[in-house]
């Protein structure tokens, strides 16, 4: 796992020693400089933790359990994160909705390689085999549209959708007031249920929402009753559809 900073990969380095001097330079001169941390093994106990947690709703009482210290703490330490553009949150939407509605956040990394330098996974081989695949991926993607919106000079209006029944959809992106609902699928092999959560979401009739895109791990790109299908080559595809009146 190569992550997506440019140096690695210009420099071919081995992403497993940039990961490791990365953290060891972050947590000890970084987090010493914003935050008082008496012992530096907990603070890195909570990043491999979050790691994790990744594409999930984090629980702040749940973390600070098995970190070992308070939920404030916590708190303040994911402040830090974010500031320090580690991790980032994507908030959930709930807008003009009648049905009870999740409205905390999750968390993803900015780059998915600390992301699994912090799981111990350093290689595609052993990412296909992980439990956490689907997360990695579809933080891999919700950063990467993220970083093409920004770095089109445009604010950035990114949410996910989940209800009270469990009903979801992974990211929801708001251009000139339509939202496209994007699902995110690390499975090669496309399913028609990958549709089903956008065309619930549709249904709940809360102003102008596109058909939506479902992003999946396969080399096939197509139309599936109107919604269209994407490898995961095709986020700059994604971009420039959003761009589309």
């Amino acid at each position: 796992m190569c992550g997506c900073y440019p140096r690695v990969h210009e420099e071919k380095l081995d992403p497993r020693r940039f990961y490791n001097g990365y953290l060891q330079t972050y947590v000890e001169r970084d987090v010493r400089a914003l935050i008082q941390v008496r012992d530096l093994s907990v603070f890195q106990k909570f990043l491999t933790l979050l790691a994790g947690r990744i594409g999930q709703i984090v629980n702040f009482d749940s973390l600070s359990n098995d970190v070992g210290v308070s939920s404030m703490t916590i708190r303040n330490w994911l402040s830090v994160l974010k500031a320090s553009y580690v991790v980032f949150e994507l908030p959930p939407f709930f807008e003009n909705i009648q049905k009870r509605v999740n409205k905390s956040p999750k968390i993803f990394f900015a780059d998915v390689g600390l992301a699994a330098f912090l799981l111990g996974i350093h290689s595609a081989e052993q990412a296909f085999r992980d439990p956490l695949r689907g997360h990695l991926y579809e933080n891999l993607i919700i950063a990467d549209v993220l970083k093409g919106i920004c770095n089109a000079g445009r604010r950035p209006e990114l949410y996910f959708y989940r209800d009270s029944h469990g009903n979801e959809v992974d990211l929801l992106i708001r251009e000139a007031g339509v939202i496209t609902p994007v699902e995110i699928k690390s499975a090669s092999t496309f399913s028609v249920n990958f549709v089903k959560g956008l065309e619930r979401f549709r249904a709940l009739d809360i102003g102008r929402v596109s058909a939506g895109c479902v992003l999946y791990n396969g080399e096939q790109s197509f139309n599936v009753r109107g919604i269209r299908i994407f490898n995961p080559l095709s986020v700059e595809a994604l971009n420039t559809t959003l761009a589309e009146p």
